[in-house]
Order: structure tokens, then sequence, then C-alpha cells
């Protein structure tokens, strides 16, 4: 059954969204508000087409973690492609740090640079550093979430990649809180997989890391934090442990900066 679900869903889901990249790319031309209003539309189709064909729902654990006001980070762990279909879904008008090279994408592209998410050039450290931080400054002027994936890429479960820095530098500098937001998502729609299982997602905010800390022992403490939570949530649905060598302290400060 899984091997069925997984084929009907996958064809419905790239089809329907070659279609939808096809004949709505004049919906970028629309004032951001009821450009992101299709955006989401477009969102809860995928939803739909989720829990139909895949029976794959996800729960929601830790909202009273979000500040109400204001802008603030929000540090995810990225298992999947899964999340960064639901970031709009589970957080108001968020603005997600991405390479700049998905931004010349065609089509899809075009909405990332209109939904205004934060490109980073990430060549030479000093410029990825610095175009973040220009980036984040605009997005936290509007008030809006700024969402950043600690380790830079998606990372499956049970396996280990260091923190990056740019996490810390823009808690240093931006003195914004940092909520961690633990998942289960690679247990259900792994990376590069076709096979994909049904099943129940979970996503948990933790309690915010406040301001005021040094970058390195915030980025400790946010390592700590989300480590542990997403390992509980993996192994409550029979995944691994993340199991990883001996490190320094300075090795994750020292990694790159997204």
């Amino acid at each position: 059954m899984i091997y069925i679900r997984s084929l009907l869903f996958n064809v419905v889901f790239y089809g329907w969204t070659v279609i939808v990249c096809l004949t709505g790319a004049w919906v970028a031309l629309l004032p951001r508000p009821q450009m992101m209003a299709v955006v989401r539309w477009y969102l809860g189709t995928i939803g739909f087409l989720e829990r139909t064909l895949l029976g794959l729902r996800f729960e929601v654990r830790g909202v009273e973690h979000l500040p109400t006001t204001g802008s603030y980070l929000v540090a995810a762990k990225h298992q999947s492609a899964w999340e960064t279909m639901k970031l709009h879904v589970l957080l108001f008008d968020p603005a997600v740090v991405l390479k700049t090279e998905l931004t010349k994408i065609p089509v899809w592209g075009l909405f990332a640079r209109k939904t205004e998410m934060i490109p980073v050039d990430r060549g030479a450290r000093g410029r990825a550093v610095s175009s973040l931080l220009d980036g984040a400054r605009k997005v936290m002027a509007k008030g809006r979430p700024i969402v950043i994936f600690p380790q830079g890429t998606r990372t499956a479960p049970g396996v280990y990649h260091n923190y990056r820095i740019g996490v810390g530098v823009l808690y240093e500098q931006l003195h914004l809180p940092i909520v961690p937001m633990a998942l289960n998502s690679g247990m259900f729609w792994p990376r590069h997989a076709f096979l994909k299982r049904s099943g129940t997602i979970v996503v948990e905010f933790l309690p915010a890391i406040e301001p005021g800390l040094q970058r390195f022992e915030a980025m400790i403490e946010l390592e700590t934090q989300l480590e542990a939570a997403t390992d509980r949530l993996v192994v409550a649905v029979g995944g691994p442990v993340t199991r990883r060598s001996a490190k320094t302290k300075q090795e994750t400060v020292d990694a790159g900066p997204t």
C-alpha cells in the first residue's frame, strides 16, 4: 500500500505543482498580500493531498512559545522538503533564509523574491554574513519572524551536522529571541526518497532563548535544546538517536555562516 500511495501522491503532487506554476506565474504580479493569499491556498491544496493520498497529517506543539508581537528568530531543524512547504502555515508571514541560487529558479524564484525571503550569497564568508544581516534587518523592521535552518542543509534523522554561525550572528546583532523548532518530518518524508509514510508529523516549538547571552553561549544552548527535542520526537516514531563524535565547542561556532 505504501508504494501505491507514494506513487499516486508523487504523480499528483508534481503534476499539480507544474500546472500551478505554469498557469499561475501571473499571480506574482499581484500586490504582495493578494499573492500571499494564493500561495497559502496552494499550500492548503498540498496539505489536502497529503491527508487524502498519503494519510499524512501533522501536529503542532508549543505555539505558546512564539512571541505575539515583533520580529523573532525561528531556528528550525531541516529534515525534509515537507517543512519548507509548511512554514507559511505554521507561522504568520515568515521570511526564510535561503541560498541566493534558489531565487534564480524560473517561476519559483520569482515567487521567492516577491515573498521577500532573505537570500544569502554563500560565496565568501564575509559577503554571506553581510547579505544575511542586511536582509534580516529589513525583515525585522517589518516585524516578521525570521526562519533559519541552523545546520544549513537537510539532515536526516540520526545524522549530525555542525551548527553554522549564521543564527548566532543574527541573535547577537539583532538582539532577537531564538525559538527552536524541533520536528520528525524526515521519518515520514525522507530526503531524496520516493516512498512517503502515513502517520502524524510533529512540529514542536521550544521555549525561547532570550537576548542577552554571548553568541557562543546562545548557540550551545540552541544545539542542546534542539537536538534533544528532535531526538525525542524521532525516537517516539521508531527512529534513531543522533550519534556524533566528540567535538570541541569551538568547532560549533567556527562553522560557516548559513
